[in-house]
């Protein structure tokens, strides 16, 4: 049977899913945790993106929850890029990142790492942030007097710079759990032991692993495919593919009314869309559309799919980067990309500049000034807003 959906139910249960029908009141890991994680590259988007989904909840709370009480942990997380993930979680998230193929690398063969020098690294990077907070250029001290000058040498390139050979194994090291980020000194990051968030922990098997993230994929961003799946988890689309397919008796296949994810050819394995079966029924009902505001790298323009239909027309122009989600802070209405803006601090003000697509109904006229009160609130500042044209270029 395959269950068919409306653009709008697919918004409706995605927006109930990521708290952005209303804010959430439980705690502020169980939130990221439905968020499959979030962006936290710019760390004060990441704030704002939590927060915007908690019901009384400011950036300080966000930080308290990474740095304080641990409940979040900063590390490197789907695509290899930052995320916050609840610390609980760490388990699972090492044991499937752990599991992703060796993606192909650009680098020379002389520049690359060994298996045995890949393994000499991350026994020197465990023992150098065993109870330790080093910034980069300290650990590669220790990475490099533990393991040899071969470590150093300077053939990665990186911002028109060279990193040293080691520090191809970050990512890798993250995966294995043997590295997350501490708390940054001054304007310097730092590195740490990520036992000192969830002490003991080891990955789980990775194949399980896989599967329940494929579940909380399906159940943040579903209806989706495995290519979908592929891109958001930055991993090979065939080895996606193959894990949707072991997954066969939980599944059920999906298709958006009016839509054709084909392009005008015959489907793949990998562009059917799939829902879990037991997420069939109890779909919320849309609603009368509401306007929302998300900032950059926000989980739900990241991750939802087809792009056509969350960034429509002048939407795709604006609001993408070489189709690239994320690059922009975005308008929501009924969850589809319907404008732009920027937000500015300056001293205890926040001037945010909106840049709607369409004309505003008196009600997302409302809406917006609810929204823009809560942006001011999670921030702790006063907001001032105007809108007109958004002059900013993509975040980079």
């Amino acid at each position: 049977m395959t269950a068919r959906f409306t653009w709008a139910e697919v918004c409706a249960r995605r927006l109930d899913r990521h708290f952005l029908t209303a804010p959430s009141d439980r705690s502020i890991d169980d939130v990221v945790a439905a968020m499959c994680g979030a962006h936290a590259q710019v760390m004060s988007a990441a704030e704002l993106s939590v927060g915007l989904r908690l019901a009384g909840s400011t950036c300080t709370a966000v930080r308290d929850a990474l740095w304080t009480h641990k409940s979040l942990v900063k590390t490197y997380g789907p695509r290899g890029t930052v995320h916050l993930l609840p610390a609980r979680d760490l388990p699972l998230w090492t044991g499937a990142l752990s599991a992703i193929p060796s993606p192909p690398t650009s680098l020379p063969e002389s520049a690359r790492l060994t298996p045995a020098q890949t393994e000499d690294v991350l026994a020197a990077v465990a023992a150098a942030l065993r109870g330790a907070e080093l910034t980069v250029d300290e650990l590669d001290e220790a990475v490099v007097g533990a393991t040899g000058a071969w470590a150093a040498d300077p053939v990665v390139p990186a911002f028109g710079d060279w990193w040293p050979r080691w520090r191809q194994a970050i990512h890798i090291a993250a995966r294995r759990g043997v590295l997350c980020f501490g708390p940054n000194q001054g304007r310097r990051v730092t590195y740490t032991d990520p036992h000192r968030w969830l002490p003991g922990f080891r990955p789980d098997d990775g194949s399980r692993a896989l599967a329940e993230l494929v579940r909380r994929f399906l159940s943040a961003y579903g209806p989706a495919t495995p290519y979908e799946f592929a891109r958001w988890f930055g991993a090979p689309r065939a080895w996606c593919v193959e894990a949707f397919a072991a997954m066969a008796d939980e599944l059920e296949p999906a298709v958006i009314e009016g839509h054709d994810r084909s392009g005008g050819r015959p489907l793949g394995a990998g562009d059917a869309a799939w829902v879990l079966a037991a997420d069939g029924v109890g779909r919320p009902e849309p609603v009368a559309p509401s306007l929302r505001l998300l900032p950059y790298f926000d989980a739900y323009t990241v991750g939802c799919h087809p792009r056509d239909l969350l960034f429509p027309g002048p939407a795709a122009t604006r609001a993408l980067t070489h189709g690239q989600a994320g690059t922009f802070p975005v308008v929501l209405i009924g969850g589809t990309v319907a404008g732009l803006w920027h937000q500015r601090m300056s001293g205890r003000r926040v001037h945010i500049v909106i840049e709607p697509f369409g004309r505003l109904t008196a009600r997302h006229r409302r809406e917006l000034d609810e929204q823009v009160a809560r942006v001011g609130e999670i921030l702790g500042a006063r907001p001032e807003m105007m809108i007109g044209p958004v002059t900013v270029s993509a975040h980079k």
